[in-house]
Parts: structure tokens; C-alpha cells; sequence
């Protein structure tokens, strides 16, 4: 009998080996994934709950851009892509699966009918629709999904090729199952990350010429193709009558118009006189001047054209002036922080902006992610511990706020507190001027702007700082000047605003993360390093349970304050979105606002 038990015991334990061998059970495939809990919409949803399912079809809509564009390949370095050809508007390059967003971070099938990935996420299986079809007619196959994993995990933008470098392994079991072997990266995200990749056709893609820019009409497999192109000046998408997902459940009542035309115009004075000329349809409006007064034209008395304010559900983000910590100039965080008390918001916001805006205190402003105004919590604390000194006490005690003048434009004690921290720092104010007590080397730097917008409230902060004896010079160059510089970490400092998702996740890395300070085309636009910083981002990403997610980013949040690397401007309490009375959109406004896929043409 005690033999029996042996034998017994030493089967099951090789049964136990046998098992571990044979991987995770094999998961359930799915519907739909979220980064966190269930996608809300149930598999038999007929449509997203922020579209009018059965919008007018037909028609055409025109948008106006400020800026240019020299190629239709969104996805290498190279080249400045046309609007909306990618996803998340998607009109002809489409992913795996698609967003919704009414959700933080959820996701439905598209190309792939269904996802299949165990609880420790170490890998991913897709089966793909079989009705998936190129916009050319030839069927989408796991092997077009290979292909372009590969291409742009060689030749794609940097955050591409970071994300796609982590799979250990790619295989196609059959012509309609992709299966991507995750182990090893600890990275919960990924398998949402594959699913937002696009789908490029294997047999209509030269991956030799992939990296140079080009205006041939690409195949993809989206509601659209490109139908004319006018370099720089203009790109127009028409209805592909063969559309593949049009009745499918995640695309019902998107792409409505027969035609979608973008016009671009060299800067925001002549978009904006377009506009008012009714040369295109759909405005988004970025300058609150203007909306408050710059809307009483004779379309908008006459009811042609509309006034439409969307209300901001999410986290507003950061709108900030990017201090280039690359340069040594920057290199000292007090001298970032003497810097940023030299703006004064109160002042800038009353003259310059009609008082519309509201002072931005954290990375995921007006969410539950921000830090500001809670004292760090025992997770943040346990995480934070082994970097003493990255987070600053009163940043720490949620107490720390951007520094609030007396709104006179000449701020005293702002300008005192500022040439005590540069003091500190090595500096002297000499007959005026701000000098480096060392070297006498006077205090100036190059402010790049792109936009006359940016341009007067550079000039503004630029007569601020030269009440501390502090020089800098602002130079307005065109868009390709700009975003090449910018690309290259060309510049002292720039204006920049970083969107925030309700579920950020690895876009943080390419942000904030150490590896992608030197990494051309990032978007570390200041040059952050620093371990504390990637340990949250592995924080945030590693999370299961939604309060360690959010304690993590608050923590990266605290971080990130604490470096001093932005000087926080501002945001909007909505969208300023303007449009032509017979462009519709959804009464019902989606989790991240305004989204142009789901307007429609009225026909009357």
C-alpha cells in the first residue's frame, strides 16, 4: 500500500511536470480585450455606444490643417504623413482591432474576429476574419500580419519598433491565426499594443523603398482609398463601394460621407480666413481668443455655420514650455524650477486668453491619475523608496501647485524666489544680465516656435525672464523646419502638449523613458533619464488590479513634477469645434470628445 502511495505521488508530480511543460492553459478566444477588467460592450453589440448607427450616408466633408505633408506612409521616420490616412481614424491603413472610445482602453475585433491570451498575457493569438479584404480585392492573411510586424519592427517609427522588438516569437498556424510567443516581457500592455497594429499587404509593399517618402496611393484595408493627391496642398479620400467591415458592428455608422477632403494651409491666419470663407467644413479651434471673438462672421449670424463646444471627459494632459535638459544649460532641475516661477499665468491668461483657460497642476490633469492635491499613498511610497530624493516632499504630500503670481505681469516675489534657486545654482546677476559665476558665460537660450500663436506667448515669457537678466530669443520657423529640428532634439526650448490617455500605458516609455531620450523621433522631447521614471512606466505596465495601476502612474506623475522638465501652461475646459450647419455629428459625445469618423452630411 505505502508503495501504491509512492507510485501514486510520483505520477501526479509528473503529471505536474508534463503540465508545466505544455505552457498556460489555453485562454478563451474573445470578442474584445481591456487593459484592465472586461471591455464593457458584450459580443453581440450592434453598435459603439457614441455613433448614430444609422447616419445619412453620402456626400462629401472637407477639413482644413495648419501645416504640410510629403508622404502617405504614416508609419516610418522619414516624412511629415497626411492627416488621417492611419488609425485611430483609419480611413485607409486599418489595425488588428479597433478602439473605443468610450472606454479607457478597450478594444473590438476588426481584422481579427477574435483575440485569445491567458491571464499572465505571455502571449497572444488572433484569429482573423476571413471576409477581411485590401481595399485592391486580395484577402488579408496571417501572413500580411508577419510581414508588417516585421517590416516596421526593422524599418517603423521608434515606438514601433520598441513595442514589436519585444515579441520573442511570431508564427502563423494556418492563413487566418497569427500567435505571438510574449514571454519575457513582462508587459501586461502588449498584447492590446499587437492588436493596435496596422495591416499592411505583403504583396503591395516594397520594404526596400519603405523608408523613403512617397505620394503613391497606398493599398490598405480601410473604408477609403486615396483619390487625388495635391502635394502639400491637398489629399483626398473617396468611399471604397467594396468596403469589406461596413456592416460590421465596430464600424456601423463611422464613415459616412461618399468623400473626405483635407486642404492645408501654411498658417493659422489663412486657416482660419478659409474657414470663415467656407472653403472647408470642420474646424477645430486651438486659440480662445478667437473663439470667444472671432466667431461673429456672417456665416455663423446666418446660422451656415455653428458654434459646437465639446465637453473634456478625460484627462486634459500636458500643454507645457519643454525645457531641452540635453543642454547643459538645463542640466540643473533648480534652474528649470527658477525658470518656471518667471511665468505668470494669471497675467497670460486674463490678457492673452480672455481667461478661458485653467492652470494644468499634473501630467493627467482633471483625472483620478493625477497627483496633485493627494498625499502619496503606501503602494507609491513602497515603489518610490528605492530612489530617495526623486520625488520632492511637498510633492510627495500632494501640497506642490505651479506657481500662482499676483497676476500683475511683474511678480516681486516670483522674480526673488527665482534668483535665490539660480544663485544656488551658479549664477550671479551682474549689471542686468544673468551670468554663470564661473565662466561669465551671460544666461541665453532660443525658444523655437512654430506658430504666431506660440510666438506671442513665447515673446511674453520672454519678456518675463529678462526682469532676472535671462536672454531668450524667439525664432518662428515653417512646419518642416520645425518638426525635422524637433525630430533631431535641435532646440533649447519648444511648446508641447502630451495627450493623456485614460489608460496610459507604453507611450510612456517613448516619453519619459531612458532608452528613448537619444532615440531620434521620440517624442522625450525633454530628454529625461532616469531610473525612478522607468520603474513606475514598469509599474504601471505590470498592474492588474486598477488601484495598483493608478498608484503607479500617480507616481510616475510625482516624478515627473519633481524633475521640473516642463513649465505646465494650461487646458481647455472643452473642445472648440466650429463646423458648417449641415456637417452632423452624434448627440451622444465619446469618452475622449469630438471624433471626426462618426459626423455625416445632412442632404437637406
Amino acid at each position: 500500500m505505502r508503495c501504491f502511495r509512492i507510485d501514486l505521488l510520483g505520477a501526479f508530480l509528473a503529471l505536474l511536470v508534463v503540465l508545466a511543460a505544455l505552457g498556460p492553459a489555453r485562454a478563451e478566444p474573445r470578442h474584445g480585450i481591456a487593459m484592465h477588467g472586461d471591455p464593457a460592450l458584450p459580443p453581440d453589440f450592434q453598435s459603439l455606444p457614441y455613433v448614430r448607427a444609422d447616419a445619412p450616408r453620402g456626400g462629401r466633408i472637407v477639413f482644413g490643417v495648419q501645416g504640410t505633408f510629403d508622404t502617405l506612409n504614416p508609419y516610418a521616420v522619414r516624412g511629415l504623413a497626411a492627416q488621417a490616412i492611419a488609425p485611430p481614424t483609419g480611413l485607409v491603413f486599418q489595425s488588428l482591432m479597433a478602439r473605443s472610445f468610450d472606454e479607457p482602453f478597450s478594444l473590438y475585433g476588426l481584422i481579427a474576429e477574435t483575440i485569445d491570451t491567458p491571464d499572465d498575457r505571455s502571449w497572444v493569438t488572433f484569429r482573423l476574419n476571413p471576409k477581411a479584404r485590401f481595399s485592391d480585392g486580395r484577402p488579408v492573411t496571417a501572413e500580411d500580419i508577419l510581414f508588417t510586424w516585421d517590416l516596421l519592427k526593422r524599418k517603423g517609427k521608434p515606438n514601433l519598433r520598441s513595442w514589436y522588438a519585444k515579441v520573442k516569437k511570431a508564427e502563423a498556424p494556418d492563413a487566418l491565426t497569427v500567435h505571438f510567443d510574449l514571454s519575457g516581457s513582462e508587459d501586461r500592455e502588449l498584447p492590446l499594443i499587437l492588436a493596435l497594429m496596422p495591416v499592411l499587404p505583403r504583396h503591395a509593399t516594397d520594404p526596400d523603398a519603405f523608408e523613403q517618402t512617397s505620394l503613391v496611393p497606398p493599398v490598405g484595408s480601410g473604408p477609403y482609398v486615396v483619390a487625388a493627391v495635391k502635394p502639400g496642398e491637398s489629399v483626398t479620400y473617396r468611399k471604397n463601394p467594396d468596403y469589406w467591415a461596413k456592416d460590421l458592428p465596430i464600424s456601423r455608422g463611422l464613415y459616412n460621407p461618399d468623400e473626405i477632403r483635407f486642404d492645408y494651409y501654411r498658417d493659422g491666419a489663412s486657416l482660419f480666413e478659409a474657414f470663415k470663407g467656407g472653403l472647408y467644413e470642420v474646424r477645430s479651434e486651438d486659440n480662445p481668443t478667437r473663439w470667444v471673438n472671432g466667431y461673429d462672421f456672417a456665416a455663423v449670424r446666418d446660422g451656415r455655420v455653428v458654434k459646437d463646444p465639446v465637453p473634456v471627459e478625460t484627462a486634459k494632459g500636458m500643454n507645457a514650455l519643454v525645457f531641452n535638459t540635453r543642454r547643459p544649460l538645463f542640466a540643473d532641475v533648480r534652474v528649470r524650477e527658477a525658470l518656471g516661477l518667471l511665468f505668470d499665468f494669471t497675467w497670460v491668461n486674463r490678457t492673452l486668453f480672455s481667461s478661458v483657460y485653467r492652470r494644468t497642476e499634473s501630467y493627467f490633469e482633471g483625472s483620478e491619475l493625477a497627483s496633485t492635491g493627494r498625499p502619496a499613498s503606501a503602494l507609491e511610497r513602497k515603489l518610490l523608496a528605492p530612489y530617495p530624493g526623486a520625488v520632492r516632499p511637498d510633492i510627495l504630500e500632494g501640497e506642490w501647485r505651479p506657481s500662482n503670481s499676483d497676476g500683475s505681469g511683474r511678480d516681486r516675489e516670483q522674480a526673488r524666489r527665482a534668483l535665490h534657486l539660480l544663485t544656488e545654482a551658479g549664477y550671479v546677476l551682474q549689471d542686468g544680465v544673468l551670468q554663470n559665476a564661473a565662466t561669465g558665460q551671460p544666461f541665453a537660450f532660443e525658444f523655437l516656435a512654430s506658430s504666431r500663436v506660440q510666438e506671442r506667448l513665447a515673446l511674453n515669457f520672454a519678456n518675463s525672464l529678462k526682469r532676472i537678466g535671462v536672454t531668450m530669443k524667439v525664432r518662428l520657423v515653417d512646419d518642416v523646419q520645425y518638426w525635422r529640428r524637433l525630430s533631431d532634439f535641435d532646440y533649447d526650448m519648444i511648446q508641447y502638449a502630451w495627450g493623456a490617455s485614460p489608460s496610459p500605458g507604453n507611450e510612456q516609455y517613448g516619453r519619459w523613458g531612458s532608452a528613448s531620450a537619444d532615440r531620434a523621433g521620440s517624442l522625450n522631447y525633454a530628454g529625461a533619464r532616469s531610473a525612478a521614471i522607468d520603474a513606475a512606466i514598469e509599474a504601471m505596465l505590470a498592474a492588474r488590479a486598477h488601484d495598483d495601476f493608478v498608484d503607479s502612474v500617480r507616481a510616475l506623475d510625482r516624478l515627473l513634477l519633481s524633475g521640473f522638465y516642463v513649465v505646465p501652461l494650461f487646458n481647455q475646459p472643452e473642445q472648440w469645434i466650429a463646423h458648417a450647419a449641415a456637417v452632423k455629428r452624434p448627440a451622444r459625445t465619446a469618452l475622449f470628445g469630438f471624433l471626426p469618423e462618426t459626423l455625416w452630411r445632412e442632404s437637406h
